[in-house]
């Protein structure tokens, strides 16, 4: 009698740990952001998180917050890009893959940007972060 209900509670606690991982608990926003525009968003963040720790002061003369940026650049509010990050965040393997890319994305602007000389590195760094289609001072 005890085996039997013990066999119950677990077939329940199964079926229920199967039912709740079988699909994204996060609701999906209304303005969802393509895999795409999301994978470019990270590469962006990070990038400016970069710049921000390493030339903290070109960006702070040119009044460029990185959230701010990035919600002007992508035309998205605050909202949006929390919605869609946590959407997105909450499918482990399907973020796994969307970072995989990001850096594949960095270790090639770097490979490019190690193979430049001194003269064509600062045409490279301006090239890879624009506003508004014009390239920063």
């Amino acid at each position: 009698m005890i085996e039997t209900n013990r066999m119950r509670v677990l077939i329940i606690l199964f079926g229920l740990l199967f039912f709740s991982c079988s699909k994204n608990p996060v609701e999906k926003p209304q303005n969802l952001l393509s895999e795409e525009v999301m994978i470019d968003i990270l590469y962006d963040t990070a990038l400016l998180q970069a710049a921000d720790g390493y030339v903290h002061d070109k960006l702070t003369n040119n009044k460029i917050r990185v959230n701010t940026f990035i919600y002007n650049k992508y035309e998205i509010d605050s909202a949006t890009y929390y919605q869609n990050h946590k959407y997105y965040a909450a499918n482990i393997s399907k973020y796994r893959k969307m970072y995989k890319k990001v850096v594949s994305r960095l270790e090639t602007a770097q490979a490019k940007l190690d193979s430049l000389d001194g003269s064509n590195a600062i045409d490279f760094n301006e090239e890879v972060i624009k506003k508004d289609g014009e390239l920063l001072d």
